[in-house]
């Protein structure tokens, strides 16, 4: 590990990379690390006990309430969005389910689409990021636009699909999202330091994420995305606690089940499937590794279990890029 560790911070000095990574494989952590900087005015370094933002990485947490909620019969898998929601889809089709929310198949318009818009900032010209502090804050983005295909016919990576999955969740529980997962999923795997934190209230020892500009100097994400996340993503976890929830989920402490969450549903690339809120990337027809990432203004994450070693990795950063180059690196000696 020794030689793996001078790789990494060879890979490190390369491309700056600031946050923290985990390797543990059975029970036994091989590598922990952290680089960079948690709040560079202040000159605090990122370490152990940091938090940081995970942007869409927090889907699977989404997934997990989902089947939860499936699993104490309050609801189906091929259920009808008609059916559950009453909230105003003028444009969605009739046939949507919750199968086609989870598996990004559903056809709904997303809140941002990335074939029209170039930067997730254009959102908050018209509509300030402080004032998205709930789901039903993101409705205005998307709730009336029209269906993009019919539901079924194919992938298409979908934000807006995971806001209503939340609602879903707010409608059957009585509970707002957050507080459902905080209780139901993060509490059960032991994550005693994540949480879907509000950037303006932030507790101790989270990262703040950084932009940077070519030209060097850089900003904070403060004003780039929303103020507080949900459901589509934008908790925030340590490094050790992301390894906790993989914990969890493997050994079937949050579902009774966990098949159907880490089947293939849809194939997305060659070797690269989706299940619910997760990501499955075969080998030689075998199932090489779960994972699970996220990217926003200031967030750069990549996590994942696999099974064939039994290996979990944990890489969270506090900038916009960066953790994708340190799991290819980790990859290598795997």
């Amino acid at each position: 590990m020794e030689i793996l560790t001078d790789q990494l911070k060879k890979r490190q000095t390369e491309n700056q990379f600031s946050g923290s990574i985990v390797v543990k494989q059975g029970d036994s952590v091989q590598l922990q690390e952290s680089f960079g900087y948690a709040n560079r005015t202040d000159a605090v370094l990122n370490e152990k006990h940091t938090r940081f933002g995970i942007a869409s990485g927090c889907k699977l947490f989404t997934a997990v309430a989902i089947a939860q909620l499936v699993e104490a019969g309050k609801l189906r898998f091929d259920s009808l969005l008609k059916e559950i929601l009453d909230t105003s889809f003028p444009h969605f089709h009739e046939g949507i389910t919750v199968h086609h929310l989870l598996t990004h198949t559903s056809g709904i318009p997303d809140y941002f689409d990335e074939e029209i818009m170039d930067d997730f900032e254009e959102l908050w010209i018209s509509t300030p990021m402080y004032h998205i502090r709930r789901l039903h804050d993101f409705l205005p983005f998307f709730q009336s636009e029209k269906q993009r295909f019919i539901p079924g016919e194919k992938f298409y990576y979908n934000n807006a699909g995971y806001i209503v999955l939340g609602l879903i969740v707010e409608k059957l529980t009585g509970m707002l999202f957050i507080d459902y997962v905080q209780r139901n999923i993060m509490d059960k795997a032991g994550m005693c330091n994540s949480g879907y934190f509000a950037l303006d209230a932030l507790p101790t020892k989270t990262a703040i994420g950084y932009i940077d500009h070519e030209d060097g100097t850089w900003k904070t994400n403060m004003y780039s995305i929303p103020i507080q996340g949900g459901s589509d993503g934008g908790g925030f976890v340590t490094a050790d606690d992301m390894v906790l929830f993989w914990e969890a989920l493997i050994q079937d402490k949050l579902l009774n089940d966990k098949a159907i969450l880490m089947t293939p549903h849809i194939q997305e690339e060659s070797n690269s499937y989706y299940g619910y809120g997760i990501w499955i990337e075969k080998k030689e027809n075998q199932i090489h590794k779960y994972h699970v990432m996220g990217y926003d203004p200031g967030v750069s994450f990549h996590s994942a279990y696999y099974p064939h070693n039994n290996v979990i990795v944990a890489i969270c950063s506090n900038k916009s890029k960066g953790a994708y180059a340190m799991m290819l690196e980790l990859e290598k000696s795997f």
